[in-house]
């Protein structure tokens, strides 16, 4: 089955994408606080509305720049953050993430934020790469344009090299899911092939050296799953995940759930890698909140 370019075909696939993002940071974040571990052990599925958190509000910010641009024109996607980020600024941004959008909604220019970041070595935590799976869905049909849009992406938040290796490798993850051209390789190793050397890609490889019969639990203590909030010790255990259970989305939520740590990122990386290749369950997605687009960005 061949993977179009064709611009309504790619904003479907981001849209899809999206939904599984959506769904898996909204589904992770209700697991935090003193019983989370012991209702992701009893898969407990929380009642309510699920509400999002700053991942998606990026996501969607990605997904209107590629409705609109049909690429990521990076002046118009900083504009997009700083607009999302001032209509709702509580949805759980970073320290660093507030301290950059802030300035853009003062005026400073994306670049600067981003390169000022961390005493001037720009920010490579896990912020890129959570929320860039639509884009490597859309561009699906062409892996070099998922590179390169993927590190364009990044670099309006994300001037630190590693924090850039982390949206390639999750936006790479993406892509091979939507384009099965891609699958003649093994997902963890295309995304190896793929990423810039770095933290990150270390990672992956020790990703892809733990034995089959791991557990979650065990690739969590091994790979790290967003306790420090980098890049480096996020995306090697979401593509662990990720790659276990393709056309599997609620077995890959609840085990990578399992892995504790940065929950909800860790959930909406893998949603949004797998969901163009499964279905997101019709219930998970009714009880999260609607999304709030503006492709007029």
């Amino acid at each position: 089955m061949s993977c179009s370019s064709d611009p309504n075909a790619r904003l479907a696939r981001a849209l899809r994408s999206l939904d599984g993002l959506s769904v898996g940071d909204a589904f992770g974040e209700r697991f935090f606080g003193n019983d989370g571990r012991e209702r992701a052990l009893a898969r407990d599925l929380p009642a309510g509305t699920w509400r999002t958190t700053d991942d998606t509000e990026m996501a969607v910010a990605i997904v209107d720049v590629l409705e609109r641009a049909q690429r990521i024109d990076a002046d118009r996607l900083a504009r997009a953050f700083a607009a999302r980020f001032g209509f709702d600024s509580a949805r759980g941004y970073g320290a660093g993430a507030y301290q950059l959008l802030s300035g853009l909604r003062m005026g400073v220019p994306w670049r600067i934020a981003s390169e000022s970041l961390f005493d001037g070595q720009g920010s490579h935590g896990n912020g890129a790469a959570m929320r860039v799976a639509p884009l490597g869905a859309y561009f699906a049909d062409d892996l070099d344009a998922v590179v390169r849009e993927a590190q364009r992406s990044a670099h309006v938040t994300h001037a630190h090299p590693d924090g850039a290796a982390g949206a390639i490798a999750v936006a790479v993850a993406a892509a091979w899911v939507a384009n099965p051209e891609l699958q003649r390789v093994p997902m963890l190793e295309l995304a190896i092939a793929r990423t810039p050397a770095g933290d990150t890609r270390h990672g992956l490889f020790r990703a892809q050296s733990l034995p089959a019969s791991s557990s979650a639990e065990l690739a969590a203590s091994v790979l790290g799953s967003g306790q420090e909030v980098l890049s480096s010790d996020t995306v090697p255990f979401v593509l662990w995940a990720a790659s276990r259970h393709v056309g599997e989305f609620e077995e890959a939520m609840w085990n990578t759930l399992s892995g504790l740590g940065d929950r909800d990122t860790t959930c909406a990386m893998v949603g949004g890698i797998l969901a163009t290749g499964t279905t997101v369950p019709s219930a998970w997605l009714a009880r999260r909140e609607p999304l709030r687009r503006d492709p007029s960005v």
